[in-house]
């Protein structure tokens, strides 16, 4: 007879890798789920099924997933942010401020890959007020990057390009590191970042 210590201790466990917590772990197999199924089409079952566990299980750790794609959304975007910021209090030239935010945009989509993709492919299914939220932040962050290179060419160190213009070619070209992600045949991400911000810089020079 199958007791319910016995049949307790042989159910899968979520496994913390070392300094993540449990809900990291869940957090980062959510984000693999979404790019690959999307937002919508993933459940809670597939999230267990993902992690390796019973689906109340997951419970214990989050309440659900939506709640995964806030924490998602939130902390690409605070760390956009914060690098922002980071930058516009610096000394720096335009010209190595830019390239300071184009090497980290870059280093983003290489290092923390899912996350990003999610933050930018699934930020609409954010319930409010987090998703009036997210958005006020993402405009932010453009109008303040916009600035910076609106301060470059007025300086002279930029060429006199529509400011939103550079914005939205950089960022845009950023985004095109996902054709990169899904074959990674022929570049290697040091080419790949060192290319693409010398053919980024040079655009903008006078």
């Amino acid at each position: 007879m199958v007791t319910f210590l016995s049949l307790r201790s042989t159910m899968a466990k979520i496994r913390s890798k070392k300094n993540s917590t449990k809900k990291d772990i869940i957090i980062e197999k959510a984000s693999k789920l979404f790019r690959e199924k999307g937002f919508g089409a993933s459940s809670m079952r597939d999230l267990a099924g993902h992690v390796g566990v019973e689906a109340a299980s997951l419970y214990n750790h989050i309440q659900s997933k939506s709640e995964i794609l806030q924490v998602i959304c939130f902390k690409v975007a605070n760390k956009f942010m914060a690098h922002l910021e980071a930058v516009e209090r610096s000394p720096d030239p335009t010209l190595k401020k830019v390239e300071t935010i184009i090497r980290f945009h870059i280093r983003m989509m290489l290092d923390e890959y899912e996350f990003v993709y999610i933050s930018d492919h699934e930020w609409r299914h954010l319930p409010e007020p987090y998703l009036s939220n997210f958005l006020n932040q993402r405009r932010s962050y453009r109008r303040r990057l916009s600035d910076i290179i609106e301060d470059g060419i007025a300086r002279k160190d930029l060429k006199n390009i529509e400011p939103y213009v550079a914005v939205l070619t950089l960022l845009s070209a950023i985004s095109g590191i996902e054709s990169w992600q899904r074959s990674r045949k022929h570049t290697s991400a040091e080419v790949l970042e060192e290319s693409m911000v010398r053919y980024l810089i040079e655009g903008l020079k006078p």
